[in-house]
């Protein structure tokens, strides 16, 4: 089953993106590298609840 997720930036604390992923694949916490409009630069982001 797909859950919908937010993806914090570590740097700057904004949430910008939504995301959907399976639990079931992925239990641990997602973490990426997205672009983020305050730092002009792409930067880590990972999973909130």
């Amino acid at each position: 089953m797909r859950k919908h997720i937010l993806l914090e930036c570590k740097e700057t604390g904004e949430r910008l993106y939504l995301m959907s992923k399976n639990k079931k694949n992925t239990p641990d916490k997602l973490t990426l590298q997205k672009y983020s409009p305050k730092l002009r630069k792409k930067a880590v982001f990972t999973e909130v609840k």
